[in-house]
């Protein structure tokens, strides 16, 4: 296998994920999330809530809450079933190796006049067993931050008021050098690249010019490939080269400028003599050039989300995917849904949690090196998505959508 040669950044990592009320999300906390996490479940177990999660938060910094909100429906669709409260999003990471643990905690709640944030704070333990500091702390609006590098109880606390309870407060603090910390986090956040791929959106003529960073939808795509070829050469030749060893015969990618202005995508494959145009190459083929552009980015994103990378890719494809992901995640944090054995048997018991409903129909997570005898089965040469379809992860059959952990014998 082809890798790249990165060295490990000091980039944020998120440790742990809690959720409550979010759709079937009731209560849900992710404890020791590794750098490439996957999220593995049937149709309807939660996968996609979960990766909505990250999509959520990152769409209420980038066009605010209001927006996010309405878009998903508000309350009505957003909370759980049946239940009452705020829906709250906590998150717990490092800015980098052996720092802090920094918790932020957002809680969400809706009146007569609309979405509003009803608790948010930002809290570290910087020289345990000191006692938790929150160096941020908000509620309808109002609150206190602590300037500095290294915010402790003895700095001045500033009394803040946002001009609307709909604003979040690391996102307008956020923008001043003055509050370093929660500058970075929101850096983190918008910074988040999270993947709605599809074959189709690699096959438009964009205009032309070179483009640093994949698109959500990979729609300029083209533009990615100029990029490369004029600037990061080495690392197009890379993608190519593991692209030929996944795709027999392909000799070469071209990004062509036309004399509209436009950019065409081009493929040339052995034995003929002429490249095609990308509206012509196999949908797999456009798939799995979008997604190792976006693995092998010079300047990747430091958090990644990819929703079921299986579709539209050969089963084949899926294990060397996997592998690329896992080489990604030295330079950037990679969520990933799937319902694919084939992309699960790539992975490693640590970085796979299995989704399930339990009888009340919320999501259940399991991580499957905590599940009983996996260990034991990967040690005589088992691989998890084999196990999974064979009902060896202790919450039934994986084509149902509910479920309990069997009972131990």
């Amino acid at each position: 296998m082809n890798k790249l040669n990165r060295s490990i950044k000091n980039v944020p990592r998120i440790e742990n994920l809690k959720v409550e009320n979010f759709r079937a999300l009731k209560n849900i906390e992710l404890k020791d999330l590794s750098p490439l996490s996957v999220f593995l479940g049937p149709n309807g177990s939660g996968k996609t809530t979960i990766f909505d999660v990250f999509a959520f938060l990152s769409e209420c910094f980038s066009v605010g809450l209001r927006k996010a909100w309405d878009k998903r429906g508000r309350f009505k669709e957003l909370r759980t079933r049946g239940q009452n409260g705020q829906i709250v999003i906590e998150i717990k990471y490092r800015e980098k190796p052996k720092t802090p643990i920094i918790t932020y905690h957002l809680a969400i709640d809706e009146d007569a006049k609309g979405p509003f944030v009803s608790e948010e704070w930002l809290r570290w333990v910087r020289n345990p067993p000191a006692q938790p500091f929150k160096f941020l702390d908000f509620e309808n609006g109002k609150g206190v931050v602590v300037s500095g590098d290294a915010p402790d109880e003895k700095e001045e606390r500033v009394n803040e008021q946002l001009e609307s309870r709909e604003m979040i407060a690391v996102n307008t603090l956020g923008q001043f050098a003055k509050h370093p910390r929660v500058s970075a986090l929101r850096r983190f956040i918008t910074g988040w690249y999270l993947s709605y791929l599809s074959a189709d959106n690699t096959k438009g003529v964009p205009e032309a010019g070179p483009q640093e960073r994949l698109s959500s939808i990979g729609d300029n795509l083209p533009n990615v490939i100029q990029y490369l070829k004029e600037q990061h050469p080495d690392r197009l030749t890379k993608i190519l080269k593991t692209l030929s060893d996944r795709v027999p015969r392909l000799e070469k990618v071209e990004a062509e400028s036309m004399q509209d202005g436009r950019l065409l995508l081009q493929i040339k494959d052995a034995p003929f003599e002429k490249p095609i145009l990308s509206k012509f190459v196999s949908d797999g083929t456009l798939k799995m050039l979008a997604y190792l552009t976006l693995l092998y980015d010079p300047e990747p994103p430091q958090m990644i989300g990819i929703e079921e990378p299986e579709n539209q890719l050969h089963p084949r494809l899926l294990i060397g995917l996997s592998e690329e992901c896992r080489n990604a995640a030295a330079t950037s944090q990679l969520m990933v849904t799937t319902h694919s054995p084939y992309f699960v048997n790539g992975l490693r018991a640590k970085e796979l949690w299995i989704l399930y409903r339990d009888s009340n129909g919320f999501t259940q997570v399991r991580k499957a090196s905590d599940m009983k005898g996996v260990k034991e089965f990967m040690e005589t040469g088992a691989c998890l998505g084999d196990l999974w379809m064979e009902g060896h992860f202790e919450v039934g059959d994986p084509l149902t959508n509910s479920g309990s952990p069997k009972s131990s014998k």
